[in-house]
């Protein structure tokens, strides 16, 4: 299952550094899977069960992995909240995942507790699990009997923003894991037993629990678990502890070389660095190259576990831009609408099929089926291949807006700008930003559309931070739209090509 890695390395390698949080709180991985026990019996004390859906919402904190794993040892169907979504936005997922308890720390726990109102859910202090944690040299205990699951079992729903207004429930299998992690050692060797990581995005999405977490302790790595991102901090630890693999967005790397201390940082250390979310800046991925580090564009999504292509290092300083071939056991194509391959150069859909993508969404078999045609997964994104198979990504026909690594869903804003009085028609586009990459710009018409901060003083009141929008267009005639009525977003896009330069921003804040 899914845990059998944390499991395997404390019999193998009791002393070893699993976690480190923050660059000083080291946790051996003998300690892990006793603290992750006691969790689970924890949480089994307070009536969960294999199959049962827990919910975790919190800042960076060891007692986020401790209490997910202990969750997972139990057989119970880890589900990851966004611990920067509103209660109106959280309300939905609880609904959708029916968790019988969530583990919330103290930033989020009134939100939750909000959103759960009267439903039967146990709220649980992510804090609390700290009082659990063994001390090393603590004589070992009875190690937890396996729980009743099987490999096609789901073990994490994670939610994604979609292109909707309600986020996609991707489930995630303890079969599609092992084929995950056993395709990803395949190609990347580099992630070894002993091996160095590092991870400083929220635990929200796939990048976290799954990907960050689960995959470098399943191979008896050491990851280095940081509180949150700053430039500095981070060169500083990487080079200090000698970090092999960095992983992140674009945006992460920019501030990095941003910074004075990237001059003088000794980086020979990192043998993989990956860049997934947003094309790599050719300005970046020369300055990075000059350190001796190539960035490697990379592709994937959370129903495609994260990351399903990766650009050969061999090809990502000819061809940055460039998102690999897919992979060993995960073949990417680019298809016509009629699932017939393009030519070299054609543009179409890029599809992909192999034994680690998502077997469906969450009790949702009509979107499951949807999502897939002849054993192909539909990713909706375009793609140009050349004759050799190497894909570049034109366009994510889905319409996000990715902003610093957070996925955002236009459509949500739209609902959320839509029910203020005044408002007929709206429309949210991507404005490019030189912090985030990418950022939400709000086009509204009607008759009596309140003024700019109003409409931002609305939206904060519904929405994560990150979604509130930077820039709100008063807009005096009607938006174009298309033969099927719908708004016409890309002639809107069009309408407005430089939106960075030609409106103010209405809110400077970061997020």
């Amino acid at each position: 299952m899914i845990t059998d890695g944390v499991r395997w390395w404390a019999r193998t390698t009791p002393n070893r550094p699993a976690v480190v949080f923050d660059g000083t709180d080291e946790v051996g991985y003998a300690v892990l899977d006793r603290w992750t026990d006691d969790a689970a019996r924890r949480l089994a004390g307070t009536g969960v069960r294999a199959g049962d859906r827990v919910g975790f919402g919190g800042a960076n904190q060891l007692e986020w992995i401790v209490s997910a794993i202990g969750a997972l040892k139990l057989g119970a169907v880890a589900v990851p909240f966004n611990n920067r979504f509103t209660a109106a936005e959280l309300r939905y997922q609880l609904g959708d995942a029916e968790p019988v308890a969530v583990v919330a720390d103290a930033t989020v726990r009134p939100a939750m507790s909000e959103a759960i109102g009267d439903a039967p859910i146990r709220l649980l202090s992510m804090e609390s699990f700290a009082e659990q944690r063994p001390a090393p040299d603590s004589p070992p205990t009875d190690p937890l009997p396996p729980p009743a699951v099987s490999p096609d079992d789901v073990a994490v729903i994670v939610y994604t923003s979609g292109t909707t207004s309600e986020p996609k429930d991707v489930t995630i299998t303890h079969r599609g894991f092992v084929s995950f992690v056993t395709e990803f050692a395949v190609t990347e060797p580099v992630m070894r037993p002993g091996g160095r990581i590092i991870y400083v995005l929220s635990m929200s999405g796939m990048p976290g629990l799954p990907w960050h977490v689960l995959h470098p302790l399943t191979r008896g790595m050491t990851l280095f678990y940081e509180r949150g991102f700053d430039a500095v901090a981070m060169l500083r630890r990487i080079a200090e502890q000698r970090v092999e693999v960095d992983c992140g967005v674009p945006l992460l790397f920019e501030q990095m070389s941003a910074v004075p201390e990237f001059a003088d940082a000794d980086l020979s250390c990192v043998r993989l660095a990956t860049v997934a979310g947003a094309r790599v800046s050719p300005d970046n991925l020369r300055l990075w190259l000059e350190k001796g580090v190539v960035l490697r564009q990379s592709y994937g999504m959370t129903e495609l576990h994260g990351l399903s292509s990766m650009n050969p290092v061999e090809e990502a300083v000819a061809h940055p831009e460039a998102i690999g071939r897919g992979s060993v056991f995960t073949p990417h194509r680019v298809v016509r609408e009629d699932g017939s391959d393009c030519r070299p150069g054609e543009e179409g859909e890029i599809v992909a099929r192999g034994p680690s993508i998502t077997p469906g969404y969450w009790r949702k078999p009509e979107a499951t089926a949807a999502a897939w045609r002849d054993g192909w997964f539909r990713t909706g994104d375009l793609g140009v291949a050349d004759g050799s198979g190497l894909i570049r990504m034109v366009d994510r026909t889905k319409d996000l807006i990715i902003s610093g690594g957070y996925n955002i869903a236009p459509s949500e804003i739209e609902n959320v700008i839509a029910g203020l009085p005044g408002v007929d028609e709206v429309c949210v586009i991507p404005v490019d930003d030189d912090r985030f990459g990418e950022t939400p710009a709000a086009v509204v018409h009607g008759d009596a559309v309140p003024d700019a901060a109003a409409v931002v003083a609305h939206c904060r009141n519904r929405l994560a931070g990150y979604k509130v929008p930077r820039y709100v267009i008063h807009r005096a005639e009607p938006l174009p739209r298309m033969a099927s009525g719908k708004i016409a977003r890309r002639r809107v896009r069009d309408l407005y090509p430089d939106v960075l330069h030609t409106h103010h921003r209405v809110r400077e804040e970061s997020r």
